[in-house]
């Protein structure tokens, strides 16, 4: 008997992610940390295990070490599985010839044979820098139920953001009519949120004319699914209101960690319903210090805070020494802050040494912008960086950053 999945998922995630900068010099955008306990590509992948799908192809390319090593055999996501499961797919040397992935469209046509091995009726191309909770299984249901040959979930986003997106174009029943890509006079406000599903062997027809076109972009948004409305078929935006959040640049991701703090918080990870698996590492208890002041901030095991943390995120095994203080920023793991440093407005990444006395970030917020400090850096006492700037390599003692 031939084994078949109905659905296989393929997650974008070998994109460079230029505009988050000194955060992904050296890994992979979907491998940045959030949220203190999870990486990006935490959602995707434990979306598509609470949606009832267990094979997922991941598609990496930019720096994909990181990301490989933290998504290994897939256990945490209950994705190790016999046939099926999780598996990263990245460019490889082949009989006739060796590319780097052109683009969306083309990462997938270069796995058209992963996908095979499944035989699958439906599949479900995902980003992977995307911060929600979504349940496939109902837009796979919606894409039956109107016989759609693509399907592509949609948000509603503001008139000024419109540009930024794709724009879908509907008829009340929701089929397709238009598909703008960042119009920069956008006729609705629907936005694609680069999550589509197809009938597999329609998805490789066009696919496959796709490879054939020299002046092709090898893209989604701007080639395959244009092919696709042209040529009549038939393409349903499928309406989603919950939280999502495109963390593509500093601004977008420092917002989604905001979300997390508040009373109720915008967004919520600790849904029991709709848990969002990671691969956190075990780490001790956190330690606070009979001078440790800590207030609506999450702070995670293993740090040791001796100095005042508020309105921020703290990653695993971050210690803030005494008279330091930390306020609207993120700190991620293994993160060292001296004492008296100050740090607001600011994006601190991995295995970072913040030396005493050290000035990151502006006290109140302004138009330089955020702070960030790119991983496995040292910044030197007394340094003073700047509202905005960009820390990509070490810091001299006494130092100044400026935007």
């Amino acid at each position: 008997m031939v084994r078949k999945k109905k659905c296989v998922a393929m997650l974008l995630a070998g994109g460079q992610g230029s505009r988050l900068y000194a955060l992904t010099n050296k890994i992979a955008k979907p491998a940045v940390s959030y949220g203190g306990k999870y990486r990006i590509i935490d959602f995707p992948l434990s979306n598509c295990v609470n949606s009832g799908i267990d094979t997922v192809g991941v598609l990496t390319q930019y720096q994909p070490l990181v990301l490989n090593d933290y998504i290994g055999n897939g256990q945490p996501w209950d994705l190790d599985r016999a046939f099926g499961g999780v598996h990263i797919l990245s460019p490889y040397q082949g009989k006739l010839s060796s590319d780097w992935y052109k683009g969306t469209a083309n990462a997938i046509y270069q796995n058209l044979h992963f996908l095979r091995q499944f035989d699958p009726e439906y599949v479900l191309v995902l980003s992977g820098d995307h911060i929600y909770k979504m349940d496939y299984s109902r837009m796979l249901n919606f894409h039956i139920l109107h016989g759609a040959d693509c399907t592509i979930a949609a948000i509603r986003v503001s008139p000024e953001e419109a540009s930024r997106f794709g724009i879908l174009n509907t008829e009340e029943d929701g089929r397709i009519y238009e598909f703008e890509e960042k119009p920069k006079k956008p006729k609705s406000t629907l936005a694609s949120m680069g999550i589509y599903i197809f009938g597999a062997q329609k998805l490789y027809r066009y696919l496959e004319e796709d490879a054939k076109k020299k002046d092709s972009h090898n893209d989604f948004g701007k080639d395959v699914l244009p092919a696709m409305l042209a040529a009549g078929e038939k393409m349903y935006a499928y309406p989603f209101e919950g939280y999502w959040k495109d963390v593509g640049t500093i601004r977008s991701l420092y917002d989604a960690n905001m979300d997390l703090l508040g009373d109720p918080p915008a967004f919520n990870v600790n849904d029991a319903s709709w848990k969002i698996q990671s691969r956190s590492p075990l780490s001790p208890p956190q330690y606070l210090a009979d001078t440790a002041k800590v207030n609506n901030s999450m702070v995670l095991s293993g740090c040791e805070i001796f100095g005042t943390v508020e309105n921020s995120i703290l990653s695993s095994n971050v210690v803030v020494k005494r008279g330091a203080i930390i306020r609207n920023s993120i700190v991620m793991a293994d993160t060292v802050v001296g004492e008296n440093a100050e740090i607001e407005y600011a994006i601190v990444d991995e295995n970072t040494e913040i030396g005493d006395g050290v000035k990151i970030g502006e006290r109140k917020e302004s138009g330089k912008g955020i702070a960030v400090v790119a991983r496995d850096l040292t910044v030197g006492k007394g340094a003073v960086i700047e509202g905005g700037a960009m820390v990509e390599k070490n810091v001299a003692a006494g130092e100044e950053v400026k935007k």
